[in-house]
């Protein structure tokens, strides 16, 4: 009866206006009144002209890229645009020392000169479909059927199997599709997701690193900024346009929408909007869960990465092969490295917390106003209090665990894998373990991950407590005298893993019970399973207690707040944030809405003190020169590169779309400001900004860098 109530009120609260900068909204339920406030602000499209499941909507032109990001095709022939940062794994993935596209930037002149990216894949929604009704009559009969059981036990057992059943029945009925059903609003509505997915991508067009990442991990979360953050695809697919994986056969995929790109640019004020597949956000977390997330989670993160990326950063420089190996790794790790420190700042400086338990307060005293709700409501905040301090330690135990052993030293994440895998393996088994291998020692540098690894275990002993150690820092003392790089040399000089050829012997290895009872990475490997299971199996009742109060959390503030819009936590299932172009304040200091070339030839003057505004000779004499043409904006005479909007965004976002009010592509979104990190957890709207490349930006360096004419007269251009 609960949940039915709280559906009610999610669908009640789709129909009032939401404040135009924040919100994730699913583009399904934009209704009347949300249209209004949109077109208020200066939106020409029809909420079926953005969402239309039996048609044709802008929706249609926007991709979930890879998984991980998102993008917008442009052409009727498949031509994809999303973030250089998002390219970057493909692009890496493609460059040798001898030919260094990601140093060097790369045009395919022809539909014959594009790269396939193996692995990379685009999905295209179909359709949004809500099944909270299956999922929670499911929930309510497994209630009734364990009635001595707590609900929190009862939920945490059983959820990833009702959704994945409900995935399975919509995979039936759409074959072809790929189907995910994920919770909403704390676990208080569901939907499935209904795809359609290409696995035939390929590199059209990048541009050199120094312009692609201009400013790197100096500016990054930073404005003004001057990134031309983007990079271009193309979807392939059968002649009769259906998926397929890489194929000579393949064609240009022919899409059901394209976005228009528009060179029309924009002024302050605006109205602008992403859509995209943002990832994840934590708006309803309590204020044990956001104290967790700053004291034991991301600090725990911070100082490890710190501590591998200074390890990786020497070894990278002195060696271009290795730092073409490990670029993506890189730009991954200190991403949310520098993310997390940006967070933990603001969350201070902000008084996030203090915010939290205010609005806490408030809900504490509505329900205590009320019997029946002080009785499904009384024990959520005792609750939350006593067991997030249960598990505090174990979670920083966890986060530092994590860091070291998962992200930071990689063979013992192979040697884990393989631990994992029976000995008994039959032969396909083993042929995608020897293809996943294969990739992954193509970028791995045995001698950087042995430094690594003394410096990572080392750093380990100094920040957990003893019983969080795994077994083999007894042999760390007893053989190498607590010399953590001696031990690692020893393990990595005696590891068949440690090698590549291990690859060819991989069969042979799986099988070989002996070696997996000798070989010291596979032996240590064992003792870190061990340890990770005492780390989440002590606190395991208490992570499902939290969870389950979280989500009461969630129920009673939607409840008491039903006269109000609330939008769901980002879950990379596509969403809308609308809004407009805006500059903003902070500690003083005012930030025009957008950079020109003229501030990127002022960075490129410190190259020589600050590394990450180099720029190559060529590149800069082109801009020096002036000659922007119809990339200006006609407003200012300045070629904008980057520029601001008041959108919610979150990681995911990255390459989304910012349509003007026609539906016209004016940018790509590739990062949020610095004054606002915190924005993953609490919004604040005179802070947060999006901050996109141009797209006016791109397409003056297709043409005058790229010379590439063909691709701008494929997009109408």
């Amino acid at each position: 009866m609960i949940r039915k109530m709280l559906v009610a009120v999610l669908w009640t609260a789709a129909a009032f206006a939401a404040r135009a900068d924040e919100g994730m909204w699913m583009l399904r339920n934009i209704d009347a009144k949300t249209a209004s406030v949109m077109k208020d602000l200066g939106l020409t499209l029809s909420p079926e002209e953005l969402y239309n499941p039996d048609g044709t909507s802008l929706k249609d032109a926007v991709v979930c890229f890879g998984g991980f990001c998102s993008g917008v095709v442009v052409s009727p022939d498949g031509l994809v645009f999303t973030n250089h940062h998002c390219g970057y794994g493909a692009i890496q993935s493609l460059s040798t020392p001898e030919d260094d596209i990601l140093k060097n930037g790369f045009v395919a002149r022809n539909h014959a000169e594009e790269r396939p990216v193996e692995g990379l894949f685009v999905r295209f929604l179909v359709r949004m479909e809500e099944c909270s009704g299956r999922v929670m009559r499911a929930l309510d009969s497994l209630y009734r059927a364990c009635p001595s059981e707590p609900a929190a036990e009862v939920y945490t057992r059983h959820i990833d199997s009702i959704l994945t059943a409900v995935e399975r029945d919509y995979e039936k009925a759409n074959p072809g599709m790929v189907c995910t059903a994920k919770s909403f609003y704390g676990d208080n509505a569901y939907y499935v997701s209904i795809y359609r997915q290409y696995d035939d991508i390929r590199l059209v067009f990048t541009v050199p690193e120094t312009l692609g990442k201009f400013g790197g991990d100096t500016d990054n979360w930073m404005w003004p900024r001057q990134t031309s953050d983007f990079s271009v695809f193309r979807i392939y697919a059968t002649p009769e346009g259906e998926p397929a994986f890489y194929s000579a056969d393949n064609v240009p995929l022919h899409p059901r929408r394209y976005a228009r790109v528009s060179l029309d640019g924009y002024r302050s004020g605006d109205y602008c909007m992403t859509v995209g597949y943002p990832g994840s956000t934590s708006r309803y977390l309590s204020s044990w869960g956001i104290r967790q997330r700053v004291d034991d989670v991301n600090a725990s993160l911070i100082q490890v990465r710190g501590a591998k990326q200074e390890v990786w950063k020497q070894r990278m420089q002195a060696d271009r092969a290795v730092a073409i190996k490990y670029a993506s790794k890189w730009a991954s790790s200190s991403n949310y490295w520098k993310n997390s420190i940006g967070m933990n700042k603001a969350v201070k400086e902000l008084d996030v917390i203090g915010q939290k338990e205010q609005l806490e307060a408030r809900i504490a005293k509505w329900y205590n106003a009320d019997p029946s709700l002080k009785a499904r409501f009384g024990q959520m905040f005792p609750q939350l209090s006593l067991h997030y301090g249960h598990v505090s330690e174990d979670v920083r135990a966890r986060g530092f665990f994590v860091e070291t052993f998962n992200r930071g030293i990689e063979l013992f994440s192979v040697a884990r894998r393989i631990n994992m895998t029976s000995w008994e393996a039959d032969s396909q088994q083993v042929a995608a373990m020897r293809e996943s291998l294969t990739r992954f020692y193509k970028d791995y540098d045995p001698q950087l991950d042995e430094q690594t690894m003394g410096v990572l275990l080392q750093n380990y002993r100094q920040q957990v407590a003893p019983r969080f150690l795994p077994r083999f820092y007894g042999r760390i003392d007893s053989v190498y005298g607590g010399d953590c790089q001696r031990f690692a040399h020893a393990v990595f000089e005696q590891s068949v893993l440690s090698k590549p050829s291990c690859v060819d012997r991989l069969a042979e290895i799986v099988a070989d019970s002996a070696l997996r009872d000798t070989d010291p990475a596979l032996v240590y490997a064992q003792d870190l399973t061990e340890t990770l299971s005492g780390l989440y199996g002590g606190v395991a009742e208490s992570q499902k207690i939290i969870a389950y109060n979280e989500h009461l959390l969630t129920q009673a503030l939607l409840e008491m707040d039903q006269q109000n819009p609330h939008y769901s936590d980002a879950n990379m299932t596509m969403r809308l944030s609308y809004g407009f172009v805006q500059d903003y304040t902070a500690q003083g200091n005012h930030y025009d809405y957008y950079t020109n070339a003229q501030s990127l030839l002022d960075k490129v003057a410190r190259q020589h003190e600050i590394e990450d505004y180099r720029m190559e000779d060529d590149i800069v004499t082109l801009i020096r020169q002036n000659r922007f043409g119809r990339y200006a904006d006609r407003s200012t005479g300045d070629m904008h590169l980057c520029f601001l909007s008041n959108n919610d965004i979150t990681g995911g976002n990255s390459g989304s779309p910012m349509f003007n009010g026609k539906g016209e592509l004016i940018g790509l979104a590739f990062d949020g400001n610095w004054e606002a990190m915190s924005g993953d957890i609490s919004f604040n709207g005179s802070l947060q900004r999006c901050i996109g490349v141009d797209i006016r930006y791109v397409l003056f360096l297709m043409d005058k860098w790229g010379h590439a004419d063909h691709l701008l007269r494929e997009m109408g251009l």
